[in-house]
């Protein structure tokens, strides 16, 4: 989305202030351990962009509160699955020698948007340590969401989507449907299947290529456990800005999930 499409979204300039008291009337708390996903654009025209609503979700959680974004770097990855563009043959085994090795100080987001990628790089954030999968977390539990990321299921047991959910935590959707912590609730479902994955690592303070066994998780079969939990009263649904904004227990929307998982194709056996 373009600037002059943000504009036109807004009938007014939308501020730290404004965004905060929106964030309140959907129901965000001081205190919230708060996962957020968000489409800057989708706000409409924001005064400060990315500053302002980050700004306005530390207002509302307050410092008593924690904010928990993905920061994911996919990019760090095999070259010879690349397809967005690939990249000849030839040039495979230079990329994996030179590629710059994971650095949660220093790597850039992809794709996560220019929330998450400013939010990684604020004062007192701290962001977790995994090639593909790190979160980045601000507030009082920012260091026991991030600290010891496993490798392999990244975002199951032991990740900080598991420390959200021991945290009693929340989702916040900010224009957008993507949802992580799902990827939570395939793991406790019991899948159990995995592929290889392999980037660049310091290991010993040198960077390394390292492969290693991740969990296949499949975002296709999200949609459904999606639209049920909604329709059964899980979610908070308003406005943030120009955005439609979806809160919700991310406990209680794991647990619905693993349930649906396990559950038999009769709708009289669904949670």
């Amino acid at each position: 989305m373009t600037e002059a499409e943000a504009v036109a979204l807004a009938d007014a300039p939308r501020t730290r202030a404004s965004l905060a008291a929106d964030l309140r009337a959907l129901g965000v708390q001081a205190g919230d351990v708060l996962m957020v996903h968000s489409s800057l654009s989708r706000l409409g025209w924001v005064a400060g962009g990315p500053v302002a609503v980050i700004r306005a979700l530390q207002d509302a959680v307050t410092p008593a509160g924690t904010l928990v974004m993905p920061t994911f770097t996919l990019h760090l990855s095999d070259p010879a699955n690349w397809r967005n563009p690939p990249v000849p043959p030839l040039w495979w085994d230079t990329i994996r020698a030179e590629m710059p090795a994971f650095d949660p100080a220093v790597t850039p987001t992809r794709g996560m948007g220019r929330i998450a990628e400013l939010f990684r790089t604020w004062p007192d954030v701290k962001r977790s340590d995994h090639p593909h999968s790190s979160f980045a977390a601000w507030g009082r539990h920012a260091e026991i969401v991030t600290a010891d990321h496993p490798l392999t299921f990244s975002l199951g047991e032991g990740s900080p989507l598991a420390r959200v959910y021991d945290l009693a935590g929340r989702v916040l959707l900010l224009g957008t449907e993507n949802n992580t912590s799902l990827h939570l609730a395939e793991v406790r479902a019991g899948k159990q299947s995995t592929v290889a994955f392999s980037g660049p690592l310091l290991v010993d303070g040198q960077p390394q290529w390292v492969t290693f066994d991740e969990c296949d998780y499949d975002e296709k079969t999200f949609p459904p456990v999606k639209a049920a939990f909604e329709q059964r009263g899980g979610v908070t649904v308003g406005k943030v800005g120009s955005a439609t904004a979806k809160l919700m227990s991310q406990r209680a929307l794991v647990d619905f999930a693993v349930q649906w998982w396990r559950a038999d194709s009769s709708t009289d056996s669904l949670p």
